[in-house]
């Protein structure tokens, strides 16, 4: 056995010897060719922006994506485990604005630096497949995408009231707007601008990415929670309401119609008005001519603005301005009258609504504010049992004051009033999506080039495919004044038409960031592919990804895009599978100083330093075990030094007895007891609880524990494991099974323990220990006995024991027998190795 000093355990001897070792095999980590007979297993974390620098929360993600791949190797699966960059984007722009350095040179500086990082922490990933999203044979791609849904009318043009960002100066998409502020500028105040911007038309697939939420079982419901809430579909109907001609006809609004939604349309004859949205293009109509009502309307404007930008727009007061107008409802061809209500928005539904006060909280608070008439169409089915008071909101009534529908329960009555509307031409059955088209537009320099020209002869043409990629300048001068800074480069924005080779001018806009980010890991299946995005059939052997890892704050950005392009793809004919992930997991995220570990907050903890003081294998270690991984982890250095001394226990013990593991080549084949019989139980136990663990429900830091738990008992065994009481060959399965557990979390110190004991081959492609169940069972186990539901003792009985032996335990034992004060139970429950409960009266 070694000497003392042979058993240190030094990390920054080790692990640059194994690090070194490891990047001279560049096949390591590379996947098989699809033509394999294995299994395969994709495992993907979430893509990086390169800042320059990795912290413990990204450490966090990637030590669980790698623990999985590792342990999918070692299960003999065909693994890909790739990583890239997602290199575009605002802050390599800002960056250059502060430092006077180009994008492009910033980011391949931070990613060559963060790349230095994961290899220093051992994570194994498929260089070979990297990709980056700022460089031509990346980006190529995202602009033939964009012609392809171009040609199919899901890519396309218009002017639009959009999201602007003062401190992006950038036009940014619905879903990046949270609580009215930036998702990069979260204090930053959203303002509403009219701007001509390039959109995918997301809606098309509204209802099939909704309905594909259902299947994606593999998912948190979290999230599929905030895919369905943002997609949001409503059944209703839509209705005409006629303006009245009477009074109208100076502004040439009379005949006009003011289209509504409702999923209440069997409340319709309860409309007591009718209410606009404040930039409704009618409103400008009514109030032409009467500058007060003009003043009001513009003032409200305003109002709605300054609210919309402070995200509280369902906080404000309900303000109203009566524009002396009415409109016809169709069914009852009551008048009703025309109000600009602040609440009512434009870009939601029809920028309309019909307020029926008497069936609505918000329609009855304004209708009482105003004055106006409180109808009842709806009665309860039994109004002895339910009182009414107004408004009555439920759906489960009978119409009244509802002319010839009178009588109908509320659901017959939508159906037959939806049958009105369509025959007499003004309205319809329709459902709504509260989902909006992605607005791709940006107005930065620092992203992938639109690829479209403008000829004054023909108007928008697509560049030709040929003439892919159409390039980024490299170096420019970026401001933020003016536009996109794309259009003050002559030698980009002049060009000639594709059409006639006449003089025609580059769109100037990039695309959104997430364009990157929503099909990167297709490319990653066969990233060097120069004629095509990828191969069909690799894509059909590679996905769905069986394992996706990332944050839940990108449940309705990134990960709802993903799904997008991925339909969009397969109606392209270049893939199969209708979603991109079959499991999605979102870890939680690190915790420093009571906030998220982040640059902006000025509270990150550098891996560099983790990996310096204490080892990478104990970094990872750490933040495995420190929370369970889909809870948020509460960054304590303290714990990554217990770790580090946990693995000079382990390399403590392996290496005092790897000469005895390294001579030993028979397995054992007694059977075993004593000591040995202990050791192997455990050792049993621990590797069936991984295995589990590892099957689905990542209690990484219990797994973890259970590693300590069996060291723990080895450690206690160290005389028995070196006088011979225990047999060479127990020794040998005890060191070569521990090292293979730990060797999906602490990769260096298992490839330097392996080799200490002789192990064959790499320890990455070694097969991953079976638990025996037999030697795993116990000979005894503890059962709780219960009185009455409540605890009153513990019995010890064989593992095997019948229900009756299990009954004539816990009634013998003396701490029942005095409870029961001679009282003899009316009922034994008894859950097998489990539970007995004694009910007694």
């Amino acid at each position: 056995m070694a000497d003392e000093k042979e058993l240190r355990y030094d990390p920054a001897a080790i692990e640059p010897k194994w690090q070194a070792k490891w990047a001279a095999d560049p096949a390591k980590y590379a996947a098989e060719p699809a033509t394999t007979d294995k299994p395969k297993y994709y495992v993907l974390e979430m893509l990086p922006y390169p800042s320059g620098q990795l912290h413990m929360g990204h450490v966090r993600n990637y030590s669980i994506g790698d623990a999985l791949a590792r342990y999918m190797w070692m299960q003999g699966y065909n693994v890909l485990h790739p990583m890239g960059w997602d290199a575009f984007g605002l802050p390599a722009e800002n960056a250059a604005l502060k430092n006077n350095t180009p994008p492009r040179e910033w980011t391949l500086q931070n990613i060559a630096a963060m790349k230095r990082q994961m290899q220093r922490l051992g994570l194994g990933y498929d260089w070979a497949n990297e990709i980056t999203t700022c460089l031509p044979d990346y980006y190529r791609w995202n602009q033939w995408f964009f012609l392809r849904m171009y040609e199919r009318g899901l890519a396309y043009r218009k002017q639009s009231k959009v999201n602007w960002c003062s401190l992006c100066a950038t036009v940014l998409a619905n879903e990046q707007v949270i609580d009215g502020c930036c998702w990069r500028h979260e204090d930053n105040i959203v303002e509403q601008r009219s701007l001509e911007q390039w959109f995918y038309r997301i809606t098309d697939y509204a209802q099939e990415l909704l309905d594909g939420l259902d299947k994606l079982d593999g998912w948190p419901e979290k999230v599929r929670t905030m895919q369905r809430n943002w997609i949001g579909r409503s059944e209703g109907t839509e209705v005409d309401f006629t303006v009245e001609g009477t009074g109208n006809r100076e502004q040439g609004t009379a005949g006009a119609t003011i289209r509504v939604f409702t999923t209440r349309v069997d409340t319709i004859f309860g409309a007591t008005s009718v209410q606009l949205a404040p930039e409704h293009p009618l409103v400008e109509k009514l109030v032409e001519g009467n500058h007060e009502l003009a003043e009001a309307v513009a003032k409200m404007i305003d109002q709605q603005k300054t609210a919309r930008e402070a995200g509280d727009l369902g906080a404000v007061e309900k303000l109203g301005i009566d524009l002396g107008a009415f409109a016809i409802n169709p069914y009852s061809h009551a008048r009703v009258p025309i109000w600009v209500a602040n609440y009512v928005l434009m870009e939601y539904g029809t920028g309309a609504i019909m307020s029926v006060p008497g069936h609505d909280e918000r329609d009855f608070e304004f209708a009482t504010k105003y004055g106006l008439e409180i109808r009842q169409v709806i009665r309860p089915i039994d109004e002895a049992a339910e009182p009414i008071t107004l408004p009555f909101i439920s759906e489960e009534g009978i119409l009244q004051n509802s002319g010839e529908f009178d009588g109908l329960r509320c659901e017959q009555a939508q159906s037959a009033l939806q049958i009105e509307a369509k025959a007499e031409g003004f309205g319809e059955a329709k459902i709504t999506f509260r989902l909006r088209d992605w607005g791709v537009s940006r107005q930065r320099y620092w992203g992938t080039p639109i690829p479209m020209v403008n000829c004054p002869a023909h108007g928008l043409v697509p560049v030709p495919d040929d003439q892919l990629p159409v390039l980024l300048p490299e170096q420019i001068e970026i401001t933020q004044e003016g536009g996109s800074p794309l259009a003050r480069v002559p030698e980009f924005y002049n060009t000639t038409c594709p059409k006639c080779d006449g003089p025609a001018t580059r769109e100037t806009d990039t695309m959104d960031t997430f364009v990157d980010s929503s099909w990167y890991f297709y490319r990653y299946i066969d990233a060097k592919n120069s004629k095509a995005p990828f191969e069909s059939a690799v894509a059909k052997y590679w996905f769905p990804i069986d394992q996706y890892i990332g944050g839940v704050e990108h449940a309705i950005l990134h990960l709802i895009y993903s799904r997008f392009f991925t339909k969009v793809m397969r109606d392209l004919g270049l893939i199969e599978n209708d979603e991109p992930a079959q499991r999605l997991f979102t870890q939680g995220m690190v915790i420093k100083d009571g906030a998220k570990m982040s640059k902006s907050r000025g509270n990150v903890v550098s891996p560099d330093d983790m990996v310096a003081r204490y080892g990478a294998d104990a970094t990872r270690m750490y933040a495995l075990f420190a929370a369970p991984p889909d809870r948020d982890l509460d960054w304590q250095e303290d714990g990554v030094a217990g770790i580090s001394r946990f693995l000079a226990r382990v390399f403590r013990l392996v290496t005092r007895f790897a000469p005895i593991a390294a001579s030993t080549t028979e397995a054992r084949t007694d059977a075993p007891s004593g000591v040995s019989l202990v050791l192997l139980r455990k050792l049993h136990q621990t590797i069936a609880k991984i295995t589990l663990d590892f099957s689905g429900r990542w209690h990484f830091n219990t797994t973890i524990a259970a590693i300590m738990e069996l060291v723990n008992e080895m450690t206690a065994a160290e005389a028995a494991l070196g006088s011979g009481e225990v047999p060479a060959a127990v020794v040998a399965e005890l060191l070569r099974s521990l090292i293979l557990l730990l060797a999906p979390f602490a990769p260096f110190l298992s490839a330097e323990l392996w080799a200490e004991i002789g192990g064959e081959g790499e320890i990455l492609r070694a097969t991953w220990p079976l638990s025996d169940a037999a030697l795993a069972k116990e000979d005894e186990i503890e059962i709780p006995v219960q009185i009455n539901g409540k605890l009153r003792s513990v019995i010890r009985v064989a593992a095997d024991a019948s229900n009756s032996e299990i009954e004539a335990a816990a009634l013998a034992d003396p701490k029942v027998i005095e409870w029961l004060g001679g009282k003899v139970p009316v009922k034994i429950i008894i859950v097998p190795a489990k539970l007995v409960n004694l009910v007694v009266k």
